[in-house]
């Protein structure tokens, strides 16, 4: 059975059938009403679940003296400006950092930088003022968020990279240093206003309020299963570099939202986690002539910082040896609503699952990221289907949230 199709089975509030079995196993499914609390990282989500499930996170080792700048946290940041040689710029950062405890993704072109890295809080912050002293990134939006459990990245990658993001046929042709062509930033505040305002839309009858305001979810499948805005359109892509929304033309296709609407009247209010990959996008769709583009300023991660969980239902998937935040990760003081569950829907069986942290097939060539309930998880041996379980190259099953090591470790034998 396809993902997609797993996925609609699984658009329902908390009590969830009895599951069948999956046409790809072999094995007894698990019995009937067994709700899965298995701790390592599975589970595919229902559209209208609303639990917030907390990740397990251990107490950090070396708290007791109350040391603000020893506490790690995790900082990302980006910002199109034009670098004359990015190359230089590349090895100034690099030594800037010689002798600070940073790990994490920093890449550098001539639109610019895009950072997410981790470390102690006083050389993670060091940093990013660092580079916020040229006149060029004084305005970047900074965002930081805690890692208990220490350094949230393997290792330190800053270089020069083609592409900021990830796009099939790279980002350098696109023209990110020009606002006009990237999608209208909406601020936390006038995004939850749009949010509101799109309740009465879809309530309404009339035809002059249907003036089309459509919810574009821009980010991979497997993060909006953890968690996304109520009514948001889901991505049909697990990798964003291949995202296709608004590029089929005349051809009709019905997983594409934005195939037959009126792009001169349809405003088309997208988001991502931090903001990045909507900007880029916007560009593509600008120039295939949708007019009214607008995005979340800062991405999700500001929002749930800035206005709570309004409107949000779920988890928070990022990038990083994290995975899953809720949101209180990003505002503290904002109290949980306990009675509200989200549920989940594991991808192999489609049984209730309410642990939001995904694992990667065991099957070193497929390594699908997925959502898994414990069951399945212990009768597949760590793999999405029973097809990849008698693969020849498999990893161990692994307890826990242990994550493996970088697919490649285990592909080249090492």
């Amino acid at each position: 059975m396809a993902a997609s199709a797993v996925h609609h089975n699984c658009h329902r509030l908390l009590a969830l059938p009895t599951p069948s079995r999956h046409p790809r196993l072999s094995f007894s499914p698990r019995p009937a009403g067994l709700r899965s609390f298995f701790s390592a990282p599975g589970c595919r989500l229902g559209t209208h679940a609303v639990a917030l499930a907390e990740p397990e996170l251990m107490p950090p080792e070396e708290e007791e003296d109350g040391d603000d700048d020893a506490r790690f946290v995790v900082v990302t940041f980006y910002k199109f400006v034009p670098l004359e040689d990015p190359h230089a710029e590349v090895v100034r950062h690099l030594n800037f950092l010689q002798g600070r405890d940073i790990h994490g993704r920093i890449y550098l072109n001539e639109q610019g930088i895009n950072a997410q890295y981790s470390g102690p809080h006083k050389d993670a912050v060091a940093y990013a003022d660092w580079v916020k002293e040229h006149h060029r990134f004084s305005d970047m939006l900074v965002q930081t968020s805690p890692s208990v459990t220490g350094h949230a990245f393997p290792r330190l990658k800053l270089r020069y990279k083609p592409s900021l993001v990830q796009l099939e046929g790279g980002s350098l042709h696109l023209p990110l240093l020009d606002p006009n062509m990237r999608a209208t930033p909406l601020t936390p505040s006038e995004w939850k206003g749009r949010l509101e305002a799109r309740i009465c839309l879809d309530v309404s009858s009339s035809e002059t309020s249907r003036r089309g305001l459509l919810l574009l979810d821009v980010r991979n499948d497997y993060e909006w299963d953890i968690g996304h805005f109520e009514g948001a359109q889901r991505p049909n892509v697990d990798c964003f570099r291949s995202t296709s929304f608004g590029l089929s033309g005349e051809m009709e296709d019905p997983s594409d939202p934005l195939n037959g609407i009126d792009k001169e009247r349809t405003d088309v209010l997208m988001y991502c986690t931090g903001g990045i990959r909507c900007d880029v996008y916007s560009t593509i769709l600008r120039k295939k002539g949708f007019r009214n583009l607008y995005t979340l300023e800062g991405g999700v991660s500001n929002y749930l910082k800035a206005e709570g969980p309004a409107g949000w239902v779920g988890n928070l998937f990022v990038f990083d040896g994290r995975l899953s935040l809720p949101p209180a990760t990003f505002r503290p003081s904002e109290e949980e609503e306990e009675h509200r569950r989200w549920v989940a829907c594991c991808y192999a069986c489609g049984s209730e699952v309410v642990e939001l942290r995904h694992r990667n097939c065991a099957n070193i060539d497929c390594n699908r990221l997925y959502l898994c309930c414990g069951w399945c998880a212990e009768e597949l041996r760590g793999c999405c289907c029973s097809d990849c379980k008698v693969a020849p190259r498999l990893r161990p099953l692994l307890p826990g949230h242990q994550r493996y090591l970088k697919w490649h470790v285990y592909r080249d034998g090492r």
